[in-house]
Formats: C-alpha cells, sequence, structure tokens
C-alpha cells in the first residue's frame, strides 16, 4: 500500500497531521471522510503519481494517527476552518504553494472551506458526494433527518453518542477488508478502536451542526464564493440524487465561473469502490482547466509557514 511513499508526521496550524505523500509534478491534496483515514486513497494516489502529480494524503486532525486537541464548549478546535488551516501548513511545509483538492464526505467539507478561506492556494476543488453544510442543514427535512440521522446522534451533547459507539465500534462502523483492502482495513480499525478518534470524530459533527453552519452561513450573505473550478462527483448507488434532485446545482450558489457534475457509478466510499472511474474524472476535470491559469505548481524550495 503506498509504495514508495513517504510517512512523516507533519505540522498542522495547531494539530500534528499524520502524512502519506509521493510522486513528483503538480500537487495535489487528498482529503478523507467519515470514519476513514488517508488509506482510503491508497488505490487512488498510486494511480495519480503515475499521471505525473504529487500526492499528499494527511489524517484530517482527530482522525487516524494525527493528533486530536482538546475541545471546547464551541467545538471550534473541530471546525473545518482550523482542519483547513492545517492542510495549508502541511502543503506549505511540504513546498506547495498552490495545489488541487479532492475531498470525501466530511474531507469535502475541509476542501470547500479551504477553497473558500485560503483562494490563493487552491487551483482546482473536487468535492465527492457532498453539499455544503449550510446547505443541508437548510434543506433539511423528515426524509434528510431519516437518512441522516447520525449526523444528529454523533453531534449531540447531552447524551454522547461516544459511550455507544466504544462499546462496540465494529458494531457501529461497519466496514471489511474485501471491500477497503487488507492494510487500509487495519488502518481504519485501529483508528475506530481508539476512544480518543471516536470522540474527535464526534467532535467533528458537533462543530457541523454550529460553527461550521455558522461559517456557511457567513459566507453566504457576504456572497462569498469558491474562486478556482469546482468538479462536484456523486455516488450513483448513494442517496445524494434522492435528496436533492439535481446535485450540482445545490452548489451553483457557491460556484465561480466553472462548475462541472459527474456522477460515478458507485457506493458512497467512491475512492475505494471505483478508483480507475474517480482518477479518470480528475484528471479529464484538471485537463480542461490547465489551460485557464488553474494548473497546480510546484515550487523549487519549501515555504515558511
Amino acid at each position: 500500500m503506498f509504495e514508495g511513499f513517504a510517512l512523516e508526521r507533519r505540522e498542522g496550524a495547531g494539530a500534528q497531521l499524520h502524512v502519506r505523500y509521493g510522486g513528483s509534478g503538480p500537487a495535489v491534496l487528498l482529503l478523507h471522510g467519515h470514519p476513514r483515514t488517508h488509506a482510503t486513497w491508497h488505490r487512488v494516489a498510486p494511480r495519480l503519481v503515475a499521471a505525473g502529480h504529487t500526492v499528499v494524503c494527511p489524517d484530517l486532525r482527530g482522525y487516524g494517527r494525527s493528533s486530536k486537541p482538546p475541545t471546547d464548549t464551541e467545538h471550534r478546535p473541530y471546525a473545518k476552518r482550523a482542519m483547513a488551516e492545517d492542510c495549508v501548513a502541511v502543503m506549505r511545509g511540504l513546498g506547495h504553494r498552490r495545489f488541487a483538492v479532492v475531498g470525501h464526505d466530511r474531507g469535502a467539507y475541509v476542501a470547500s472551506r479551504l477553497a473558500l478561506d485560503h483562494p490563493e492556494a487552491v487551483s482546482a476543488l473536487t468535492v465527492l458526494d457532498a453539499v455544503p453544510i449550510g446547505e443541508a442543514l437548510r434543506r433539511c427535512d423528515a426524509k434528510f433527518a431519516a437518512s441522516w440521522w447520525h449526523w444528529f446522534f454523533l453531534g449531540q451533547t447531552d447524551k454522547r453518542a461516544e459511550r455507544i459507539i466504544n462499546a462496540d465500534p465494529d458494531a457501529w462502523y461497519r466496514a471489511t477488508p474485501a471491500h477497503m483492502g487488507a492494510e487500509a482495513y487495519a488502518d481504519y480499525q485501529r483508528a475506530i478502536h481508539d476512544p480518543a478518534t471516536v470522540h474527535a470524530m464526534c467532535e467533528d459533527y458537533r462543530a457541523g451542526l454550529g460553527v461550521d453552519r455558522d461559517h456557511d452561513d457567513a459566507d453566504q450573505r457576504a456572497g462569498r464564493r469558491i474562486g478556482c473550478p469546482l468538479q462536484v462527483v456523486w455516488a450513483t448507488l448513494d442517496d445524494l440524487p434522492d435528496l436533492y434532485g439535481d446535485v450540482p446545482a445545490v452548489w451553483r450558489d457557491w460556484a465561480g465561473d466553472r462548475l462541472e457534475g459527474r456522477p460515478i457509478e458507485s457506493g458512497h466510499h467512491i475512492a475505494e469502490e471505483a478508483p480507475e472511474a474517480l482518477v479518470r474524472a480528475v484528471l479529464a476535470f484538471w485537463r480542461t482547466t490547465a489551460g485557464q491559469g488553474t494548473r497546480t505548481e510546484r515550487p523549487t524550495g519549501p515555504l515558511d509557514h
């Protein structure tokens, strides 16, 4: 898994991230979802390296083997803004001023926040199986609550989810090595059986129901948009089309001049289930944006944080 990649602990902007990186050429940052780790990308990252890219895959703060900062009553240490700042710090530490970002699930929220808060850093953005948090909560109805009830279970604080999950993590988080690959599954197992990681993942959802929504709503009121080209990808076997119909339309008010939507025949974990189709999609997207001044860049030397 990840043959030829380096594995290091790198400084973020308030957390230390467990980071896998390798390759050469234009840089791309891959951000996993819940409850996965960076290892979810093990079938995608080598293909992108073979296509001539540098690939960086961190465990988000709180997830996997990245550090888990103490939280506060507003859950701000687990806001997507804080996670995005970690990513910028790591990428700069590795010498990347400007780069493409691909984010899945919770990682998609970090990716979109990164593009909104740090437009100078992100050349192209791909979000997988997600709409903005503010949009999801604004459009929440009984159908959403029934399908995505885990948002509210993990996000509430009066009766904390951690006790239930930690009693039997394998009953709550269900995956198989046949589905994920043996090494990725082992990394995932290590994470879900760590109570500190389970707590941090719940904090991610608590931030989502509060401070993250506040940030999204503030951006919408101010008319802020994602300035780089935006690609929205959804799994045909997941429920985003059932919930939202025209998925790219949900992103239209958030996008600049370039918005592309693309379904992929897959279940929710696209990077594990349909890696070849995903790589083809993002490479085609980057090719079409390269002539518009959005090509990723890799400087010759490291930068100061």
